[in-house]
């Protein structure tokens, strides 16, 4: 290889994983010192994962082919002159390979309990007989034979077919659609070509990456808070030398060196911390500043700025647990969390609240912990908020929240600015994809920063924890004694090593850590239990581009701050009720969350994407679930979570309309639209009665949560609670957990600051062990 062109570059790093294994497969071919060489392997070794092959049957492809066409079959442009609409109409799923990559996913690409009996349906609708079972009459010809499998039959029976089965009876059909619909759209609007582009979305006014961001590969794009230095790649042991070289320039004791291939590498520190996201980070600096020599194992890769993409695809695939697309079993709640170094924080949308009053007051009086009414937890948040640099002013506020603020002022609602940890004039729509500019400061660019500064860290990326290992203690009390953990290479599962270590924190998140300590053994009945989600309902509003219109015809839907407003109507005295915000959504998230009622339908939704504001409301739920992903995840909504939904969504409607929408609605499978514009008064509250009367927990209206939190929740007692006040765990000493698993109840609001402060006084617990030792 002589040099990288960008075309190739992306094609590599985006599209075609196998071809990066290729390109890498062999250490020795001269390539070694290609300045891209490195950028490449990384983002291989970030997805955790080579891009799964398609390996379903021809059977099922045929199915799936006939189902994707249904969904988004090429279509007669309207009376247009204008390409780009024309390329959007005249393109389909299966002509975009889409199939190919949603049969990847179905071969063992995506980890969720649906897949056997997606593959099942699949099969099924390849025959006469599973067609008939699933389709009935509408699958029948007019002519002899009259039975036909469903790639038989013709487009136009094939839609109203899946719009059956969006508006079933029977949930399992409502779950087969939803899934299909779920994965097919995601791919679809977020896959890029061998340029990095899609060809929807021009026709979408979507620019994909930042237009204002550098590509990877720019050396002029500063590498803010570079964490190079305090890297620990372990995803090659045969260069044990360099590891070595390593623990001992950082001051770390002599590890024990493999005697023989059945000997794993042992590698000895005071603390080793499971996952860098919000709470992970918080302990890792602690711990180092105060002396302790501290390796933290994440799973995920880190990205300088200078190897973000800002792709909502690819970077979902990398950044994302699960690639991003992760569901309860019954597909009811879709879910998003961070699985990169920094975590959440690396990927989210700045919000960073302190823990409200009512919340503190209600964890210490009622729950009796006594840590949220002292002045040590007020003061952990306030060292949290220095470090990450939270203010409230805004300079700009970007389209959702603008509208939001409108429709507020309008119907006299209170709405406020949002507390962010980031500059006033950060007017970034990207920040989900990664930070472009470092601006926001993540766990990246503040406590990880802080443990390298301390000279006392190192970060083993790529790697997971199979288990914590643990002895008897000495000391009579009768609990185990936390002693390390075993580790795993991501890329390589033959490559396995041992950390020892005094103290053990665990801080992989709410619905890792319970699978985590399940696997060490611990047998708490509260571990993997009382999962809250903050679930989330949101309505839409479609603002035109006309001339002298608002908002400006230039703003679009998915530029500026996404997340800088705030409406608390909807909240209750006690804390649970709902508040209204505004969320990120790129083409991929859009469509998936958009109804589906018919082709024609959803294209002309998806054109008016750029121009289509949300806002969601966000439930303080007391509806809990279990967390054994990637196995497993339920949750079921209390009836007291649902009314609050409802009302906010009631709410965010009249704002919405307020705000001077043109038409508004939800995202009811029914795919209802409001035409507020030459609408009288009565009308509109007809269509509010009918929003309000309708159920939300019967997977009729898509319910997404990007906040996970309780699987293992902190309390004074073993038998209502999987960790002590003290953040550690009941079952073992010297084993604690830091991150929003250890939420008594659901927070209300988003939680990146009340982990971080938690965490912070977790870290000190911690210390004073150490002490002790």
């Amino acid at each position: 290889m002589q040099s990288y062109h960008w075309d190739w570059l992306a094609d590599l790093l985006l599209m075609a994983p196998t071809k990066v294994h290729d390109v890498l497969q062999d250490e020795d071919q001269g390539c070694s010192q290609e300045p891209w060489k490195e950028t490449v392997r990384r983002w291989s070794l970030l997805s955790g994962r080579p891009a799964y092959p398609n390996k379903i049957s021809k059977r099922e492809e045929d199915s799936l082919t006939a189902l994707c066409d249904a969904l988004l079959p090429s279509m007669d442009v309207p009376n247009t002159n204008y390409e780009a609409l024309s390329d959007f109409y005249s393109t389909s799923v299966p002509k975009a390979g889409t199939t190919d990559l949603i049969g990847g996913l179905l071969s063992g690409g995506l980890q969720h309990p649906a897949i056997p009996m997606l593959r099942l349906a699949l099969w099924l609708l390849s025959t006469w007989y599973g067609t008939l079972i699933m389709c009935g009459r509408a699958s029948l010809s007019d002519s002899f034979p009259y039975f036909q499998k469903f790639s038989d039959v013709e487009l136009g029976k094939r839609q109203q077919i899946l719009l059956s089965w969006s508006l079933s009876r029977f949930p399992l059909m409502r779950m087969f659609f939803k899934s299909l619909k779920f994965i097919t759209m995601r791919l679809f609007f977020s896959q890029v070509d061998d340029k990095g582009k899609n060809p929807s979305w021009r026709a979408l006014g979507y620019c994909g990456p930042d237009p204002g961001f550098l590509f990877p590969g720019d050396k002029s794009q500063p590498r803010i808070g570079s964490l190079e230095s305090v890297l620990l790649r372990v995803d090659s042991l045969p260069r044990l030398e360099v590891i070595l070289g390593r623990l001992r320039q950082a001051g770390f004791p002599s590890p024990t060196t493999p005697s023989s291939p059945s000997t794993p590498l042992t590698i000895r520190c005071d603390a080793v911390v499971i996952g860098s996201g919000s709470g992970g980070s918080v302990a890792a600096s602690v711990l180092a500043r105060a002396g302790h020599k501290v390796i933290v194992v994440e799973k995920g890769d880190y990205y300088p700025t200078s190897e973000l993409s800002l792709l909502e695809g690819p970077t979902a695939s990398l950044m994302y647990e699960g690639g991003g697309l992760i569901a309860t079993d019954d597909i009811g709640v879709l879910i998003l969390a961070g699985s990169t170094l920094g975590g959440g924080s690396t990927i989210n949308w700045s919000a960073s609240f302190r823990t409200p009053d009512h919340v503190t007051k209600e964890w210490c009086h009622d729950l009796g912990l006594q840590l949220f009414g002292e002045d040590a937890y007020q003061r952990a948040l306030d060292a949290v908020c220095d470090r990450m640099n939270v203010q409230s002013d805004v300079v700009e506020h970007g389209f959702n929240n603008a509208v939001l603020r409108k429709g507020c002022v309008e119907l006299g609602l209170p709405v406020t600015n949002v507390p962010c940890n980031a500059p006033p004039d950060h007017y970034c729509g990207w920040c989900h994809l990664g930070c472009k500019d470092g601006k926001k400061k993540s766990a990246q660019e503040t406590w990880l920063v802080d443990m390298a500064q301390s000279g006392n860290g190192l970060v083993i990326p790529g790697c997971r924890v199979l288990r914590v290992l643990h002895k008897k203690n000495k000391d009579g009390s009768g609990r185990n004694e936390a002693t390390g953990v075993v580790v795993q290479s991501e890329q390589d599962e033959q490559q396995v090593f041992v950390i020892e270590s005094k103290v053990t924190v665990v801080a992989c998140g709410a619905l890792n850590t319970p699978t985590l300590l399940k696997k060490s053994g611990l047998r708490n009945r509260h571990i993997g239990r009382n999962l809250h989600l903050h679930p989330c309902v949101m309505a839409w509003g479609y603002f035109p581009e006309e001339q002298g219109g608002w908002p400006e015809e230039t703003k679009k839907s998915y530029e500026g701050g996404i997340l800088t407003t705030m409406a608390t109507a909807v909240s209750n005295a006690d804390g649970y009720g709902a508040v209204l915000q505004t969320p990120a959504l790129h083409p991929g998230m859009f469509s998936v969350l958009m109804p589906w009622v018919s082709a024609q339908d959803f294209r002309e939704r998806m054109t008016r994407f750029s121009r289509t504001a949300h806002i969601f409301a966000l439930a303080r739920d007391k509806g809990t679930g279990t967390a054994d992903y990637p196995e497993s995840i339920t949750y079921k909504l209390e009836g007291s979570d649902e009314d609050n939904l409802r009302k906010g969504l009631e709410t965010a409607l009249r704002i919405l309309a307020a705000a001077g929408a043109e038409e508004v609605g939800t995202q009811h499978c029914q795919g209802e639209r409001f035409r507020v514009k030459g609408s009288g008064e009565k009308e509109f509250e007809e269509y509010l009665e009918r929003v309000r009367k309708r159920e939300l927990r019967d997977l009729s209206t898509p319910i997404s949560s990007a906040h996970q939190m309780g699987s293992c929740r902190m309390g004074v007692d073993p038998k209502t609670s999987a960790v002590s006040p003290d953040g550690e765990a009941w079952e073992l000493e010297g084993l604690f957990v830091a991150d929003t698993s250890v939420f008594p109840t659901a927070l209300g609001i988003n939680p990146m600051v009340t982990v971080m402060a938690t965490a912070y006084c977790t870290a000190h617990a911690a210390l004073r062990l150490l002490k002790r030792k």
